[in-house]
């Protein structure tokens, strides 16, 4: 995962945070947006997205 993919989760998590914490997203729809700042958060953490390996896909730059 490239560091531009990591950055890019990492705000769209702290996006869907803030619209859970000042109620403008609640209920289920909270929740869910909640667990997927989880997922984006922890994704980006360790650097490997799950979804990406089956399908084959690389967000960093390989070296030639």
């Amino acid at each position: 995962m490239s560091g531009t993919d990591r950055i890019i989760r990492l705000i769209i998590a702290a996006i869907f945070v803030g619209l859970y914490f000042t109620n403008t997203v609640t209920g289920t729809v909270g929740i869910v947006l909640l667990v997927l700042a989880a997922v984006f958060t922890l994704t980006s953490l360790i650097s490997f997205c799950p979804l990406y390996a089956p399908f084959g896909i690389s967000t960093c730059k390989t070296k030639n």
